[in-house]
């Protein structure tokens, strides 16, 4: 079928089961940031591939929203579809709740709107169901994308998982486990039963809690599933052919039950006791399969909290990764600066780039991936926050102007996140020097801050962002987000951001520290390292008995100096940057050659107050 003759078959079946509207977000049923193909139910019903965006189909017309990264391409792949683009970023675009809430008012079906539960949280779908009650708008959970996407879609991934050495992870499942139980028996209401459950859906949680990786999503190891504790056993939900038998003999081991993937529904209605979730990644398909005798409780994940503070080993294997990382960067900067330019007979494009940093990155001890695809955005398009170019769509880099470059891979050691922008060649704007050094000053005011025990990240980010906003600039993404270890390359409870984020920062969490400006048009400059929260030394001016904390910087990559503004920066920052430089040199230069060594230390050559 093509779009629009999927369109009449999803009409067909609204009128069937009585629906004004139904919705088709870009989720999956485990709440993940990638998805395996199998789930991609708004792209095939709306022919637009971009990662993210929401599908609106009525009686008589097709909508999709999504962000800024995607308008061209959306405009491209949604011409002669029918489906009209929402611009989602624009001030005026209004959302999907309200869009329906207005269109739906003056229709003369009766007002229900259908979804499938298993594409969202159960917190999401009670906010929906609530605001949509309001308008006089009914929600009905059904699945009408199954019954007509029977042709080509894509199957499940059935690649076997693997287990995860605990010499990597630093911790065995048995204590795990142990420790997860001990928290849910303190949350039981009756003391009379102890029955208890605790279903997870999300999948590197499920992955971090039991040492296990897979191949089923890009970018993220994890391991399709579901997975269900209860205080005397606890049952794996996969497809059987993704076990083999050494994957068996590890979940034996560990007394960890397996049932089919699709039998965690009938599982879960059969509990009884207290049966807690986290609503926040549960989904609400899951949540109705919960029995009316069960007591279900609501709560956030203690597996989600646990896995966010990185442990000794989790974070002596991070640093062994950053190491690896800073010497394919060093590799991939040198070829760029020496070679990239130099006897082509063929323009360099950013994909070139993109391909070149993921060879240097393979090179590395433990590479098993990339984890996120790579943002190298030259110009203007380094602007464009979260700019994806492809092979077919991406501009030609010369040797002048500005450079964006986000990447990070995936390690059997951990997980990097870095960001850095280069100046390419020509004559330096000064307004760029401006903007790269306030930049780069609230980068190093974040990663040298010191606070007492308690703070949270929204009381940390103005730190990033004070000498941009003394120039009136600021930027709309988060200063830092959550790292995991060998996992998803975002990961919460923690962040650093406007927003009010309850969660503190706690000793062993990773964040990102990465502030950013963008002139569109013209350029986009980010720089990003990872840090780790780390008890900070006492002085004698301490005037209270709290617990000081800092960060450790992980990240191991040096700074285009040249694009510094030395008048702005401090005595401090100077001497910070230096230190660093002779660290990040310390560090990676045993990885690399004669000729690589002679590159970074030119690199890493130390500043002088007054240059």
């Amino acid at each position: 079928m093509n779009v629009k003759e999927r369109l009449a078959a999803l009409r067909a079946l609204m009128r069937e089961q009585g629906l004004a509207a139904y919705v088709v977000p870009g989720n999956d049923p485990h709440a993940s940031e990638y998805m395996a193909s199998h789930w991609c139910e708004m792209q095939w019903l709306s022919g637009f591939n971009g990662e993210s965006g929401t599908m609106v189909v009525t009686t008589d017309r097709a909508l999709l929203w999504t962000d800024s990264r995607y308008y061209l391409q959306a405009g491209i792949e949604l011409k002669d579809s029918t489906i009209e683009l929402m611009r989602e970023s624009d001030i005026d675009c209004p959302s999907v709740v309200e869009w329906l809430c207005g269109e739906l008012r003056i229709t003369n079906y009766e007002l229900r709107i259908g979804v499938n539960p298993e594409m969202f949280s159960v917190n999401d779908f009670k906010a929906w169901k609530e605001r949509f009650a309001e308008a006089g708008i009914g929600v009905k959970s059904v699945d009408l994308i199954r019954p007509i996407w029977t042709e080509g879609r894509p199957a499940i991934p059935s690649d076997k998982f693997y287990p995860y050495s605990a010499d990597f992870a630093g911790e065995t499942v048995e204590s795990k486990l142990a420790r997860m139980r001990e928290s849910l028996e303190s949350k039981v209401e009756s003391q009379k039963s102890k029955d208890y459950a605790l279903i997870v859906s999300a999948l590197d949680e499920i992955a971090w809690l039991l040492n296990i990786r897979g191949n089923d999503v890009e970018y993220n190891p994890v391991v399709i599933s579901y997975f269900v504790l209860e205080a005397d056993k606890c049952t794996l939900f996969v497809n059987p052919e993704k076990i083999d038998s050494a994957a068996q003999n590890y979940l034996d081991f560990n007394n960890i039950d397996v049932q089919p993937y699709e039998a965690v529904f009938d599982y879960i209605h059969g509990l009884r006791g207290t049966i807690f979730y986290d609503g926040a990644k549960v989904n609400e398909a899951l949540y109705e399969a919960i029995s009316q005798d069960a007591n279900a409780k609501n709560i956030q994940s203690p597996i989600l909290i646990d896995k966010a503070k990185k442990n000794a080993v989790e974070l002596e294997g991070e640093r062994i990764a950053m190491r690896q990382d800073g010497a394919a960067l060093t590799r991939f900067f040198k070829w760029l600066e020496e070679e990239a330019f130099s006897h082509q007979h063929s323009a360099i494009s950013e994909w070139d780039l993109m391909e070149k940093l993921h060879e240097f990155r393979a090179m590395g001890e433990n590479f098993v991936e990339e984890s996120f695809g790579t943002i190298a955005g030259y110009q203007g398009n380094g602007a464009i926050v979260h700019y994806a170019a492809t092979k077919e769509h991406c501009a030609e880099v010369k040797k002048e102007g500005m450079l964006l470059l986000d990447s990070g891979g995936q390690y059997l050691d951990g997980t990097t996140d870095i960001t850095r922008t280069v100046w390419l060649g020509g004559r330096i704007p000064q307004q760029a020097k401006l903007d790269y050094t306030y930049v780069l000053k609230g980068h190093i005011a974040l990663q040298t801050a010191r606070f007492p025990r308690g703070t949270r990240g929204n009381q940390l980010d103005a730190l990033a962002k004070q000498y941009m906003w003394q120039a009136g600039i600021t930027f709309g993404h988060g200063t830092g987000h959550g790292v995991g270890h060998f996992l998803g390359c975002h990961e919460g409870p923690q962040n650093v951001r406007t927003d009010n984020n309850p969660t503190p920062l706690e000793v062993g969490h990773i964040i990102s520290d990465e502030p950013g400006i963008y002139r569109t048009g013209q350029w986009g400059i980010r720089t990003e390292n990872l840090i780790t929260v780390i008890p900070a030394k006492q002085t004698k001016a301490t005037t209270t008995e709290d617990e000081w904390l800092t960060f450790e910087t992980l990240t191991l990559c040096f700074y285009d100096t040249s694009l510094i503004e030395m008048s702005l920066m401090t005595e401090d920052e100077i001497d910070w940057l230096n230190a660093y430089h002779v660290r990040v040199y310390k560090e990676v230069s045993p990885l690399l050659n004669e000729e690589e060594k002679q590159y970074l230390a030119r690199k890493c050559a130390a500043l002088e107050v007054g240059e």
